[in-house]
């Protein structure tokens, strides 16, 4: 399978990732070389304790030096014990570390602290004794870092990381008026000065907040706290489509019928509601442990009819390279509803098949084949495809958005067909013989001039006939004539 190249303004930085347990950073390797998950764990009521001391004891005679070195110790101590806890129970609960060798390490930490008479960490003797690596130690002081700095979100109780993305972090949170769980979406503070960023940061929240639909992740709120600008949303626990074609590979024809038909209300609903996606893939659909499917992420989402910023973003491509629709890598004024179909039919095209609808070695390559490149048609590559479903992907697929299906009303009319064995009414094959045959038929003026060109020859041909048998006749009678 391939790695995903993220959402992006492709000739800028990348978009904001997914909001899901699932949706989380790459996993990466102990000094073990065991493969581990990049997730924070921390206890629902704890709050990170970050920092240790760098202040050094500054003696005045022998006894204070002694005192005052007991008071840094003590107070380094319980900073550094703080830190320690904390990545005592992420190290084990991530498997860089077994029970056994924490409690082996914080032993010798305790001995050689009463030895030496000034703390050694628990950390230092975990890079010592290579259970980890420096690299991984860093993320994980960043990761508790940034967690302590959204605590200061007022009315909400930040308990884990659920992922980042170039220009966001998403947050497990508690909603304390409401005791109820949330994900929170925290612009990067690098972002916290660009205007720009802060913009499409906002513009996200407020086109979520206009979208009341069932198969969508609702907004809550949006706002700064100090130097965060936030989004508060629902949070889905479940995983992304993503994740599912992972493990699956494939999905079964009738799950995906239903998966996507999901999604294509939701579109339906955006599209009435005047905002087209701009980012529809597997990774930005949620779907929860009861199976529902919730179109999420709309930080490439527009406003049909804001015109100014459809021209401001002309000749630039929004998207993620493998779902990306023609007029999107164009950069296209007229971005419209047709564009979130295309996208919608590489994530079924993958969902079917086990593979994207193109490939290939960069960024550059795939949105060319998207261009030029027709598709192998799914049910070639899997055959158990019924038919109906197989014309359905071909259409969303076409190259030229007047070509796919117009609304999303039309494509859940022909899902339906599909999922009750019936012919689409708007799928059809893209070499339909029977209509070649009208189209090629002449009509008109044409017509009646093939008629005209074609009563003479017919009469010339039955003189020329005529005169054939005539001939014929006369010389047997001349021949007749001679034997007598």
């Amino acid at each position: 399978m391939n790695e995903e190249v993220p959402a992006c303004e492709l000739t800028s930085s990348p978009a904001v990732s997914t909001i899901a347990p699932s949706a989380i950073t790459p996993p990466i390797k102990s000094a073990r070389g065991v493969e581990v998950q990049q997730t924070l764990v921390m206890m629902p009521d704890s709050q990170p304790e970050i920092g240790l001391s760098d202040d050094e004891p500054k003696p005045v005679s022998d006894i204070a030096a002694a005192e005052a070195a007991n008071r840094a110790a003590s107070e380094s101590n319980r900073s550094a014990t703080g830190f320690d806890t904390l990545i005592g129970k992420i190290v084990v609960e991530r498997g860089l570390v077994s029970a056994d060798e924490l409690q082996q390490c914080a032993h010798i930490a305790r001995s050689r602290t009463e030895a030496n008479g000034f703390p050694v960490s628990l950390t230092e003797l975990l890079l010592e004794n290579e259970y980890v690596t420096k690299r991984q130690i860093d993320r994980l002081r960043t990761d508790l870092e940034a967690v302590r700095s959204t605590q200061q979100i007022p009315g909400y109780q930040i308990i884990r990381k659920l992922g980042a993305g170039a220009m966001a972090t998403v947050f497990l949170a508690k909603q304390l008026s409401l005791d109820r769980f949330v994900a929170i979406k925290v612009l990067p503070k690098k972002f916290s000065s660009n205007q720009t960023f802060i913009d499409r940061f906002y513009r996200e929240g407020r086109a979520a907040a206009r979208l009341n639909d069932a198969n969508i992740v609702g907004a809550l709120d949006v706002g700064q706290a100090g130097e965060h600008h936030y989004f508060v949303m629902e949070y889905v626990d479940g995983e992304t489509l993503h994740d599912r074609i992972l493990e699956r590979k494939r999905i079964p024809e009738r799950e995906a019928l239903v998966l996507i038909r999901q999604v294509a209300s939701a579109l339906k609903h955006a599209h009435e509601m005047g905002f087209v996606h701009r980012d529809i893939k597997p990774k930005n659909i949620m779907l929860t442990k009861s199976g529902v499917a919730k179109l999420a992420d709309l930080g490439l989402a527009r406003a049909m009819s804001d015109r100014e910023a459809a021209e401001a973003e002309a000749g630039r491509a929004f998207g993620t390279p493998y779902y990306i629709s023609p007029e999107q890598i164009r950069g296209a004024v007229e971005i419209g509803p047709p564009a979130d179909l295309y996208g919608l039919g590489a994530t079924f095209y993958h969902m079917l098949t086990g593979r994207v609808p193109f490939d290939g070695t960069t960024p550059s390559q795939v949105m060319h084949k998207h261009l030029k490149v027709t598709p192998t048609p799914p049910d070639h590559i899997n055959t158990s495809l019924s038919e109906p479903t197989a014309l359905i992907v071909e259409m969303m697929l076409r190259k030229d958005p007047r070509d796919r299906y117009q609304t999303a009303n039309e494509l859940l009319i022909d899902l339906d067909c599909a999922a009750a064995g019936r012919s689409p009414e708007y799928a059809r094959a893209a070499v339909d013989l029977a209509k070649l045959a009208n189209d090629t038929a002449p009509t008109g003026d044409e017509a009646t001039s093939v008629r005209r060109i074609g009563t003479p020859v017919s009469v010339g041909f039955i003189v020329l006939v005529a005169v054939a048998v005539i001939s014929v006749i006369l010389n047997l009678a001349l021949v007749a004539a001679l034997v007598l």
